[in-house]
């Protein structure tokens, strides 16, 4: 599932830019389509020029019947009377998005015989100071087993020791979900603290979720602002 929004506070209208011939969102599409990975692959939007970008060019999309607050809402209503056991989030600005990365996360669920993962999700390594003070750019914490802790804009862990040799890594936009997890993200108020971030898996650990997070080390071009979709545009080329 790939939930795409036409409004977007940063970069409005981003998934509709041409990317070298394509927009941003049948890039993803089709990237998403060609790992060969998934039963399925639908587009799920509040829009009707990006419901008809998808459906014009043979891909699936699916119109959101409500107004959501975050894309996992937005899938959850898509996915809540289709028979699957496991729903995957590609975010609709990851042209990049590619089979290794999702393989990763998938295999997450394939290894979890006590089925106490919840969802699982990608980081990426980040070592440059202007990014990790991004606020645009969404950090993770995990646990020595790799569970998510806690996401931020803001850094985490804060540096007050630079030599104590903390990692800091990257969110990658890419989520595994039991649809039972999805589900009841779903039914589930959002509580201050997501609000006051505006990241959404913050909702899943304040209900007690568990988020296995995975390593990786492909980047990618994340499609926030049109500086990045010039990045994009040089690095396809």
């Amino acid at each position: 599932m790939i939930p795409a929004r036409y409004s977007a506070s940063r970069f409005p209208g981003k998934l509709m830019q041409d990317l070298n011939g394509k927009t941003v969102i049948r890039r993803t599409y089709e990237a998403t389509v060609a790992t060969n990975l998934f039963d399925a692959v639908y587009v799920v939007t509040d829009s009707e020029i990006i419901y008809n970008e998808i459906v014009s060019h043979g891909g699936k999309a699916i119109m959101s019947k409500k107004v959501h607050e975050s894309g996992s809402d937005r899938i959850a209503e898509a996915v809540q009377d289709l028979d699957v056991d496991i729903v995957v989030n590609v975010q609709g600005d990851e042209p990049f998005t590619e089979r290794e990365s999702l393989e990763k996360v998938l295999n997450v669920f394939k290894n979890d015989d006590s089925n106490e993962i919840d969802l699982a999700s990608l980081m990426v390594e980040i070592k440059d100071w202007d990014e990790i003070n991004n606020p645009n750019t969404v950090k993770v914490i995990v646990d020595k087993n790799h569970f998510a802790l806690y996401f931020s804009r803001s850094p985490i862990p804060y540096p007050r020791d630079k030599k104590a040799g903390v990692k800091y890594f990257k969110h990658k936009g890419i989520y595994a979900f039991r649809k039972q997890a999805l589900l009841d993200f779903y039914n589930l108020p959002m509580r201050p603290i997501e609000a006051s971030e505006k990241i959404e898996c913050i909702r899943y650990l304040e209900y007690g979720k568990k988020i296995k997070m995975v390593e990786t080390n492909i980047e990618g071009v994340e499609i926030d602002t049109p500086k990045d979709l010039e990045k994009a545009k040089k690095l396809l080329k």
